[in-house]
């Protein structure tokens, strides 16, 4: 097989000639031909101004070069996009599958024997990993780490969950302009991503149990010391694959891997996120995901792990709890320890090797859980035929069971303007329904499934609603919020048809969420819908690539030709 430099040679009719020439201008950069002759692991370097969740990338990237130069292979590092939740116009979603693009096509396009990867921001990791696995190189994943805590008043902050609660007491009238600059001062007080189990990190402890990175990888604060370690020690693995020529991801991520990556999405009350990014890399394989696997999952791992939004701790909490490895331990037979990972080990190793924490109550034992059953619900009914899901964990156990009138928002824009009229006609029992924000109605499926209470309930002390919509939410948010309404409304789905003051039912116990109006007169509504004006398409660019080609988000939002068995594959 054909290794290190001598890879994927540019064509110029003249394999010797293509040969020579690249190691003439790579030769420009002082290397030698020493150098030149090792295996090759390719980094990519996610680092970007616009991407402070990144802001340790370059120590990472010469901690993983000297890992790879101590086992004797060539590192290369490389550039690829950067993706930053706040700095993603119109939303990081939007770009993530251009990343993944971007991955897969850098790895085939230049010379690497294995490959590590280093992210973070809650698109990237699932992005790479999409792009990595299609390419099927060997691959380590260096997550770039969790913020430490901020602190304020003698509270411990966390972005973004409790960015979010302060922002609802300011909108509220209970903290003044002058407090709320102060926190945003102190919310984010390093490097690295949100210190809650947000996407960032529900996609790291993913990651880590799939067996693409190695053991703590996850949860090690981003400016710790143990940070660059492990990132050296990826090198090394990196190097190691490079020679053998494995494992693949297609070793790796098999069905016991992507059932455990469900089991430990239910146990750490992770991101609603993570069930897209999770399905996306699924059909990136032959296997896909099943959400009713899912669902069924969620049924019989508890939450184990007590962190923010779900609970009360932070990342560097379960890290010191014992991180990974010690909740890998917990969940026992929930898991399938005998599945490999990037380093050879079994899943079983890595759980025998978990530090025992005297007295640490972050990571619960399976007899006394967080909440007995798992984070996350997916919801069937007539208005979502296709599915829905709802973090039953982050919501308010007295909404799980509830009926109320719909109060409609046609848009993000239409929400934004009427939310905290005066006049508007809400009460607490209402039940808040967005629409026009899915993959193509936004464009870009936005992080705008959390609702704001309106104002005028919030200063009477209204905490949350059922909300309801066909976005998505961020991962660090809060609330009896049902997402991922599938179809989109602006796809043709059902949530198109409701109007204001018809009832809604959300049943998680019977797993349905229903628009209560019979079906003569959805029949109605649907041909008067179908005589509306044609909703606008972009004309060119990237935004026509993912108006003709994202799928819906049951099946992840990838685009349908980068699937495992391109458009033509059957869900």
């Amino acid at each position: 097989m054909t290794k290190g430099l001598r890879k994927g040679l540019t064509s110029y009719g003249d394999a010797g000639f293509s040969l020579f020439l690249r190691k003439a201008f790579i030769k420009a950069m002082g290397y030698s031909d020493d150098a030149l002759s090792r295996p090759i692991v390719g980094i990519i370097d996610t680092y970007s101004d616009y991407n402070p969740c990144h802001g340790n990338v370059p120590a990472l990237v010469e901690a993983v070069k000297r890992g790879v130069m101590l086992a004797g292979a060539m590192p290369m590092a490389f550039p690829t996009i950067s993706i930053h939740e706040s700095f993603s116009h119109p939303t990081s979603m939007f770009v993530r599958n251009l990343m993944a693009m971007d991955t897969e096509e850098m790895i085939r396009a230049q010379p690497m024997d294995a490959v590590v990867v280093i992210g973070g921001c809650d698109k990237t990791l699932p992005a790479q990993i999409m792009g990595a696995v299609s390419v099927d190189l060997p691959t380590v994943v260096v997550p770039v780490g969790p913020m430490v805590v901020g602190h304020h008043k003698g509270e411990v902050l966390g972005a973004c969950t409790d960015c979010r609660r302060l922002w609802g007491m300011h909108r509220a009238g209970e903290l003044d302009e002058a407090e709320i600059e102060a926190v945003n001062g102190r919310l984010a007080p390093s490097v690295g991503t949100c210190m809650v189990m947000g996407t960032a990190s529900t996609m790291a402890c993913l990651t880590e149990v799939m067996g693409l990175s190695l053991p703590t990888s996850a949860t090690i604060p981003a400016p710790h010391a143990e940070r660059i370690r492990v990132a050296e020690a990826s090198g090394t693995v990196a190097a190691r694959m490079a020679v053998a020529g494995g494992p693949r991801p297609s070793e790796i991520l098999t069905p016991a891997a992507f059932r455990n990556a469900a089991v430990v999405l239910q146990a750490i009350g992770g991101s609603t996120n993570g069930v897209i990014h999770l399905t996306a890399i699924a059909n990136r394989t032959p296997h896909g995901f099943d959400m009713a696997e899912l669902d069924r999952i969620g049924r019989e791992a508890p939450v184990l792990v007590d962190l923010k939004p779900s609970g009360a701790h932070y990342m560097e909490h379960f890290h010191h709890a014992g991180g990974m490895p010690k909740l890998i331990a917990q969940l026992g037979d929930l898991i399938d320890l005998d599945a490999k990972t990037v380093t050879g080990e079994t899943l079983r190793d890595v759980a025998a090797k978990a530090e025992d924490v005297s007295g640490q109550d972050v990571i619960r034992p399976r007899g006394n859980p967080i909440k007995p059953e798992g984070s996350i619900a997916v919801l069937a009914g007539n208005l979502a035929p296709r599915g829905a899901i709802i973090k039953r964990a982050a919501a308010t156990p007295r909404l799980l069971q509830h009926t109320g009138r719909a109060l409609v928002f046609e848009s993000v824009e239409d929400m934004a303007a009427r939310i905290d009229d005066p006049e508007l006609d809400v009460e607490a029992d209402d039940v808040l329904v967005l629409r026009n924000t899915g993959p193509k109605g936004a464009p870009g499926m936005p992080e705008a499934g959390y609702l704001p209470i309106p104002k005028k309930l919030g200063r009477r002390g209204v905490k949350d609603m059922v909300r309801i919509s066909d976005a998505r939410m961020s991962g660090t948010a809060f609330g009896s919020i049902v997402l991922h309404i599938t179809p989109e409304s602006a796809d043709g789905g059902p949530l198109a048809l409701v109007r204001d003051g018809d009832l809604i039912r959300l049943d998680v116990a019977g797993r349905r969420i229903d628009l209560l109006v019979d079906d003569e007169e959805l029949d109605r509504r649907r041909g008067e819908l179908a005589k509306a004006p044609a909703r606008k398409i972009p004309a060119r660019g990237y935004a026509r690539l993912f108006e003709d080609n994202v799928l819906q988000a049951d099946e992840g939002c990838d685009f349908d030709f980068l699937r495992a068995s391109g458009p033509n594959r059957q869900a």
